[in-house]
């Protein structure tokens, strides 16, 4: 059985008043965030959006309850980083990191990725 084509996305938690700002970090990187609520790949957005900080929220029992509020994104790895379909090369994973890692007090994230649906470049969502 085949595995349906998927994204490799981080999953953090990001404080609202820096979710901007570390858009625009990511952006420079080709690194892409996509607030779990409006991704494109997302039905029911407020249920995701719950589900998904409540799962990491009550993973960490109790260590991150300050992040109750924050919003959860996914970060996904633009072309830059893809090559004839070889693995993710581990740079990626470097860059991803230490950006996140530059906004320590406004991120909760594990270093670790989870796979998604294909998130589908600005160029390709109908509007």
């Amino acid at each position: 059985m085949r595995r349906a084509p998927h994204e490799n996305v981080a999953t953090v938690l990001v404080e609202p008043g820096v979710l901007a700002d570390l858009e625009l970090t990511l952006m420079a990187l080709d690194l892409r965030l996509w607030p779990v609520r409006t991704a494109p790949i997302v039905e029911d957005g407020p249920r995701q959006e719950f589900q998904v900080r409540r799962r990491l929220l009550v993973a960490q029992r109790g260590a991150w309850d300050l992040a109750q509020t924050w919003t959860p994104v996914w970060i996904g790895f633009g072309p830059s980083w893809h090559h004839d379909g070889d693995p993710l090369p581990w740079a990626a994973h470097v860059a991803l990191w230490r950006s996140l890692e530059a906004y320590a007090d406004h991120v909760r994230f594990h270093k670790r990725l989870g796979g998604v649906q294909r998130l589908p470049l600005p160029a390709d969502i109908d509007v």
